[in-house]
């Protein structure tokens, strides 16, 4: 249990009245107020996720869809009793609830996975009708509508009509020099619900009628012309008949409410809870404030941690930068003290350590980095500021005495403890004793604490005492300010007497001063202060040699990056040649082909697989440096494009023989055989239009039987014919297959003619209709 004066020493109420600020209901703002921590971990870390998720929307565009709202919880109340009707401006209150619970279900269920809003909005149906009715009955001023109901409109009309009536003809009266005569004015008016002119009192038995009522002065009498009684009346009896419909309206929306009464006030009420962690998550937002970790131990981490109230003056340019603190305590040591001098932020330091773990215990995000944590404090106890009370007979030391009794008696394990200036008020032997007694006591009871002191007796208990350590307030000795940073493991001081310097004390007050404080108090200063700078001398040369570290790790970096550009370009360049290699090889067997062809010895074979087997040697050369893997058989499916490199460009898979490990590929018009090992995965590189005489270059040893002449024109297709059965003869091809089509014959006539005569063809013949009909012709080579 944390008592309501700690939150309030803390500020923690100032928080949340500016949290209060982001809310868009006065039902909202007053239960933000009333935030307090919470004692179960899962309700806290549900909290935060909850208040991410509404930030997470917030960051993707679509804010949680809230708007200004009254408080219905009263009017629930009141219409809950049978019979019970609210006024028109009562129900008008309803409208915006209604809508944002049906707006605020539809962007949840829309949006995307958000498992604890989900979950919290789980409920939120709507109500469209009972949203409608008020929506058609009332305006937003609270006036019910005529199309609140047909009668409604009918008696409206009614009564417009008379009063249009009763006007015109009083507006007649007033008009007629008879009766203008016996008036004080020309205008019309009403006296008690009732149309009257006002007519002067010395003449109102001139003008036949009802006085319904006599001004102030006494010299006018307002009357009611007889001629409009009788449509007055009418008039009257009419607007009787619309009250009667407009309460009735009013009671049905009441009892439509009645009957949803208790889902009503269910779904009211998450809104409610809806628009407090949206205030919450605008307020982190504001700050830039993150989720910490909560913890079953008893330690503290906090990492750049800043005071939110220091945050928000600093945005308001009130005051400078605030520096972050750091800090842990747990584990082994139990008890923190902290010395520094005055006003160099000791106070600040313990309080921002309450204030946050009270946020992150209220489920509200902090101004920290995310890696801090908590613990799950069940006790928040604290000692800090001037607790004298003439009143209660209660000094300065006293106050501090009779409030630090009080936390022995209730500390214990799972308890934070924070006393600030301990020891003062007091002899500074006794106050130190005193003090010193106080924190072995809480480290015994399993606290955690965090003190400030000047003393340094205190300081030396700590630094004897196992599970006890010091810090300080850093001291810029240069310009004798405080730099607010906290140095944890090396104690402080007060420099008490260089402020006094800085601020005007005279010379010969603070050499006196010295004198009576002694040579070891100066001494001990004077070696802890080049203690510090010794200390932060090797800091600085630790941070140096850490930065050369890092200057020569990424120079190696850069070496080794421009070692392996070297090593890319050497094998770009050595694929390169072979490629070229490949291409020149290429071209000498289609010539040497030509030449064999033309001699037609017996020994053309054996020439030609000695070119062909040069060509291999050369293909086999760039395998080695292709780093790529083949496919195995089991990854290549028909119907896959695959890479080939023999040809070096893509294919599509026609057929897989797994028998021979062979794959039939296809490529534009051509097809053949290629075995497993010369296919690796896809690279989108398709074959190149090349000019006529280097058109081939490259072909696999393994090449299509079959040409495919089908779209071309006879120029177009006789040019593929010669380059075909050039590599079909290098592969020792027996019979190959031309595909022209049927259509005109044009394109047939053309291949039969020129395969008459033609070197490599020994004959050919249309094919079969099983093999194509008239639209293939089969060639036998040489």
């Amino acid at each position: 249990m944390i008592s309501r004066e700690a939150l309030q020493t803390l500020e923690f109420d100032k928080i949340l009245d500016i949290l209060s600020g982001f809310s868009h209901s006065d039902a909202s703002a007053k239960a933000i107020l009333d935030i307090s921590p919470l004692n179960n971990q899962k309700e806290i870390e549900r909290r935060f996720g909850q208040v991410k998720e509404i930030r997470e929307l917030a960051q993707a565009g679509t804010p949680l869809r809230l708007a200004h709202f009254q408080d219905i919880s009263q009017a629930l109340e009141q219409v809950r009793l049978e019979g019970a009707v609210l006024e028109a401006r009562e129900l008008v209150d309803f409208v915006p609830v209604l809508r944002i619970v049906a707006e605020i279900s539809s962007q949840i269920e829309e949006a995307r996975p958000l498992p604890l809003l989900r979950e919290l909005a789980a409920n939120l149906t709507g109500f469209p009708d009972i949203l409608a009715a008020i929506e058609r009955s009332i305006d937003s001023e609270g006036n019910i509508l005529d199309s609140a109901s047909p009668a409604l409109f009918h008696l409206r009309t009614q009564i417009r009509a008379l009063e249009a009536k009763i006007t015109k003809r009083l507006e007649a009266a007033v008009r007629d020099k008879k009766t203008a005569l016996f008036l004080q004015d020309d205008f019309i008016t009403k006296r008690a619900g009732r149309w009257v002119i006002p007519v002067r009192m010395d003449s109102k038995g001139q003008v036949p009628g009802v006085v319904h009522d006599i001004s102030r002065s006494g010299e006018t009498a307002f009357t009611e012309p007889l001629e409009i009684i009788g449509i007055a009346n009418e008039l009257e009896n009419l607007v009787a008949e619309a009250k009667a419909e407009e309460i009735r309206i009013l009671r049905t929306i009441c009892q439509m409410i009645r009957k949803v009464l208790d889902e009503i006030a269910v779904q009211y009420r998450t809104i409610v809870y809806l628009d407090i962690l949206n205030s919450i998550a605008r307020f982190a937002d504001h700050l830039q404030m993150d989720i910490p970790a909560i913890n079953d131990s008893s330690d503290i981490k906090l990492v750049k941690a800043r005071h939110p109230l220091l945050m928000l003056a600093q945005k308001d340019g009130v005051i400078g930068e605030v520096v972050p603190l750091d800090l842990r305590l747990g584990g082994d040591n139990t008890a923190m003290v902290i010395t520094g001098p005055n006003a160099g932020g000791k106070t600040v330091a313990i309080k921002t350590v309450g204030l946050l773990l009270l946020m992150a215990l209220s489920g509200i995000p902090v101004p920290a980095d995310s890696s801090s944590a908590f613990p799950l404090a069940s006790k928040l106890l604290l000692d800090i500021g001037d607790e004298q009370s003439i009143e209660s007979n209660l000094s300065t030391f006293s106050a501090h005495v009779s409030h630090i009794a009080e936390i022995l008696k209730e500390a214990g394990a799972k308890t934070i403890v924070l006393l600030d200036e301990l020891g003062t008020g007091t002899d500074p032997a006794e106050g130190a004793a005193i003090s010193c007694a106080v924190i072995k006591d809480l480290k015994g009871k399993g606290s955690l604490i965090f003190a400030t002191t000047h003393l340094m007796d205190i300081v030396g208990f700590v630094y004897k005492t196992e599970g006890m350590i010091n810090a300080s307030m850093e001291f810029d000795h240069g310009t004798l300010s405080p730099i607010y940073r906290l140095k944890v493991g090396e104690p402080g001081q007060s420099h008490a007497l260089e402020i006094a310097r800085k601020y005007g004390l005279p010379a010969h007050v603070l050499e006196f001063a010295k004198n009576v404080l002694g040579n070891v108090n100066v001494e001990f200063h004077k070696l802890l202060t080049e203690l510090k700078e010794k200390r932060a001398a090797h800091e600085e040369g630790l941070n140096e040699l850490q930065r050369q570290r890092a200057e020569v790790k990424e120079e190696e970096k850069l070496l080794n990056e421009k070692l392996a550009e070297v090593e890319r370009l050497k094998t770009e360049t050595m694929e390169k040649a072979y490629q070229e290699s490949r291409d020149i090889v290429s071209e000498v067997k289609r010539q040497a082909y030509a030449v064999l062809e033309e001699v037609k010895k017996d020994k053309k074979r054996a020439a030609v697989k000695r070119v062909v087997r040069i060509q291999q040697e050369v293909e086999d050369k760039l395998r080695e440096f292709d780093k790529e893997p083949s496919l195995s058989i089991s990854e290549i499916k028909e119907g896959d494009t695959v890479f080939i490199r023999s040809v070096g460009y893509d294919a599509t898979v026609m057929r897989v023989d797994r028998s021979h490990r062979r794959v039939r590929v296809k490529a534009g018009k051509m097809e053949w055989e290629v075995p497993v090992s010369d296919i690796v995965t896809k690279k989108g590189k398709v074959p190149e239009v090349r000019a006529a005489s280097d058109k081939r270059a490259g072909i696999p040893e393994t090449v299509p039987d079959v040409l495919n002449l089908i779209g071309l024109r006879v120029d177009e297709a006789l040019s593929e014919l010669e380059p075909f059965f050039n590599h079909a003869a290098l592969a020792e091809r027996k019979e190959v297959t031309i595909i022209h089509g049927l259509g005109t014959g044009i394109l047939r006539k053309a291949v039969r003619e020129y395969l008459t005569g033609h070197p490599l063809v020994e004959q050919f013949r249309g094919g079969e209709l099983s093999e194509g009909g008239d639209g293939v012709t089969i060639a036998t080579l040489r």
